[in-house]
């Protein structure tokens, strides 16, 4: 028979050799500069799905005309864009070519890659954890997005940057959870308040906080219970967990951070929508972005919910989570 104790036990291991896999990568590359070079290998699918149907209905001075148009909204939608947004993307072209500074097909590359670029740029929104101290992220989002792992990957961005980060295990309701963040906690060197599986997780961020506090941490990261919007009791416990935090901190939490997942494709934007709905989100991590064609959901993410962008994941290494640079995704895509 198997048994739960077991189960917890092999999905200790598991997430023991995961960070294992994650922090054993070389050196070499792990260094913060060669994220770009890292970037544009590793968006090969959706640079395969989105920018070689381009170059094959837009290469060569090829004259506009409605053909070519549709074809280039049918790349767009391929790529997981999503309808609204890929019709903003058109009618901005559209008004180019109307003022005749889109003459032909390469013209019109190039002014898509301007129009793609200006619609990230607004979200493209680092995050600041300068204006308090401690500084507390919420950490919210679905099971299987990688919540956990940017956690890990955000307490170690943030220590390269020399701040003091403390975590808390918030997420009492799925088995292991607790001890999945743990063994990150122990690989990056940073304290953890913990209880164990099924206590009650205001009452774990509550002492957490006033861990962080007395403790003078820079940065608090709180993990939460992967939910859906269908489920109201646990879309009412991050309510819940909010009013307890503001009990000693009035601001907090100061970041609000959803973690999608963008192989999900619009799937990814319904959760956004549905989480700041329900609790009012700050931000957003986009993670998953190297194995999946339908990255071209970060635009409609821009384009509908107007939040900034904090990180995006690329891979599983620690430095594979790094803030959103519009310029730098648009240029890793195209080139």
């Amino acid at each position: 028979m198997f048994s739960f104790s077991k189960k917890k036990k092999n999905d200790a291991q598991d997430n023991q050799s995961e960070a294992s896999a994650i922090e054993n990568h070389p050196t070499e590359e792990n260094r913060p500069d060669s994220f770009l070079k890292r970037l544009k290998k590793k968006l090969t699918k959706t640079r395969s799905q989105l920018t070689e149907g381009l170059m094959t209905v837009l290469l060569g001075e090829k004259e506009i005309d409605e053909d070519l148009l549709e074809a280039l909204e049918t790349v767009l939608l391929s790529a997981d864009v999503g309808i609204d947004t890929t019709e903003t993307i058109l009618a901005s072209l559209n008004k180019r070519i109307a003022r005749k500074e889109v003459a032909n097909s390469t013209a019109l590359l190039k002014a898509l890659k301007q129009a793609l670029t200006e619609m990230l740029l607004p979200c493209a929104n680092p995050l600041e954890i300068n204006t308090a101290k401690p500084f507390i992220v919420l950490m919210v989002g679905i099971n299987g997005a990688g919540k956990t792992t940017s956690i890990a990957k955000l307490a170690h961005y943030y220590q390269q940057h020399g701040k003091s980060v403390m975590l808390a295990a918030g997420d009492t309701f799925r088995a292991a959870a607790v001890e999945q963040l743990a063994v990150w906690a122990e690989r990056n060197h940073v304290p953890i308040v913990r209880q164990k599986t099924g206590s009650d997780s205001a009452s774990v961020i509550y002492d957490a906080v006033q861990s962080a506090t007395a403790k003078n941490m820079d940065l608090l990261i709180a993990d939460t219970a992967g939910r859906l919007h269908t489920q109201s009791h646990l879309m009412a416990e991050l309510a819940k967990i909010k009013r307890v935090m503001q009990k000693l901190n009035a601001a907090a939490p100061h970041e609000t951070l959803l973690v999608l997942d963008a192989s999900t494709g619009q799937n990814a934007l319904n959760q956004a929508k549905q989480f700041h709905k329900e609790i009012g989100l700050t931000g957003v991590a986009i993670t998953k972005l190297d194995g999946t064609a339908r990255g071209g959901v970060i635009f409609s993410i821009a384009n509908e919910l107007k939040l900034p962008i904090r990180f995006i994941g690329v891979g599983e290494q620690l430095d594979d989570l790094q803030p959103f640079d519009a310029k730098q995704f648009v240029e890793a895509i195209f080139e």
